[in-house]
């Protein structure tokens, strides 16, 4: 048979008929499986005999989804977390031991930065932040020491880029693991394994489930990597429950088109912002002033969801258009069919210091809105009775 194309594997790859002949993937709402013997349950806890344990180890539909996502990536292994977050711990924890050290982009999401600067950090796991965009910054970053590059491509809030493809090879070129955080466009529209990248991590909890109904995450990369990834979260716990994977299982179904409609409806209220007096500047990868377009356009299948605002007057001003609005969601989530807004300086990166604001070009006037899939014209009517 040949290879199956995006659309097809999002809706057909991963799950299995049970003998009930289910149509849609069955949920698996159990916390443990049974042996036909003892002789059976020694097998399977010896790894001698492939088969259902325990929950916090394997779950068929939890597996679904890890298949489904897998062949959507073109990963060799998948494993699922109980979030976005927990995912990022368990490839840090995994992968990395006392005296490792990490370059990391410092454009990345607030919590990903406060998980390295103070848990990680506990670990004696030392890291150097580079400017996302910056090749040279990250080879000069390099220690005899440095085992991992982690960063998120394009960057929440600020849709920065890096050429993942020259990234890559600098990578490859001193035994260095990329990881890449795919959250923000999902398979859909980037492939980072197939530009080089070494491992996937997703918060299946955006795009992926794309509604905001449940927590999720997914660490993809190859068999030993994820063998190693899931050891961790098989000891520890930050397993992702059946129902939630079921969830955003489902969810993979209609991942191309609500990415395709997210890009249209931001690209169009990120014109029209571009536009108004009392805006300063607008950072969405689609508009040609963004300095990263072009990249963009050459390692992408499109530009996502995540617009982002200066407006003139600082944070009173942003706080004035962000209560004005009706229709958005005042949330810090992204990646869901409602159209969501919020103030990164006091919410998804108020618990970093001024300095590592600064340094993130996270101002007070700035604005992020997860465009969602109502009406671009009515969003443009909400945020214009701010303006």
């Amino acid at each position: 048979m040949k290879e199956l194309n995006f659309d097809t594997k999002a809706i057909r790859e991963g799950y299995r008929t049970t003998a009930e002949q289910e149509h849609s993937e069955a949920i698996f709402l159990t916390s443990s499986f049974v042996f036909d013997s003892a002789e059976q349950a020694a097998k399977r806890f010896s790894k001698e005999e492939p088969g259902n344990i325990y929950a916090r180890f394997t779950n068929p539909t939890v597996d679904a989804f890890e298949k489904k996502l897998a062949a959507l990536e073109g990963a060799e292994a998948c494993v699922a977390t109980s979030s976005g977050m927990a995912a990022i711990f368990a490839t840090l924890m995994a992968l990395l031991k006392t005296g490792d050290h990490i370059v990391a982009s410092r454009n990345m999401f607030g919590t990903s930065i406060v998980l390295l600067n103070t848990i990680i950090a506990k670990f004696g796991i030392s890291v150097s932040f580079v400017d996302l965009s910056d090749l040279n910054a990250w080879e000069n970053s390099i220690n005899d020491n440095t085992k991992l590059f982690l960063l998120e491509t394009p960057s929440n809030p600020l849709g920065q880029v890096v050429d993942l493809l020259a990234l890559s090879k600098i990578a490859k070129a001193n035994d260095i693991l990329l990881a890449v955080d795919n959250a923000i466009l999902t398979p859909a529209l980037q492939k980072p394994l197939e530009l080089g990248a070494d491992i996937v991590i997703h918060s299946a909890t955006k795009y992926i489930d794309g509604q905001g109904r449940c927590l999720a995450g997914a660490v993809l990369g190859n068999e030993d990597i994820i063998e190693q990834v899931h050891g961790f979260v098989r000891t520890t716990g930050p397993s992702l429950s059946a129902f939630n994977a079921w969830i955003v299982l489902k969810g993979l179904d209609t991942l191309r088109l609500r990415m395709n409609a997210h890009c249209d409806n931001a690209l169009t209220l990120a014109t029209w912002l571009e536009k108004q007096p009392a805006v300063e500047k607008v950072h969405y990868l689609g508009l040609k002033s963004h300095p990263h377009h072009q990249l963009a356009k050459n390692q992408q299948a499109g530009f996502g969801g995540i617009v982002s605002f200066e407006i003139k007057g600082g944070q009173q001003a942003a706080f004035n258009i962000i209560n004005a609005t009706k229709i958005f969601s005042i949330t810090a989530n992204l990646g869901d069919t409602k159209s969501t807004i919020t103030h990164p300086a006091t919410t998804t990166h108020g618990r970093l210091t001024d300095e590592e604001k600064l340094s993130a070009n996270i101002s007070e006037s700035l604005i992020r809105i997860s465009v969602g899939l109502e009406d671009v014209n009515d969003l443009i009517d909400d945020i214009n009775k701010g303006l």
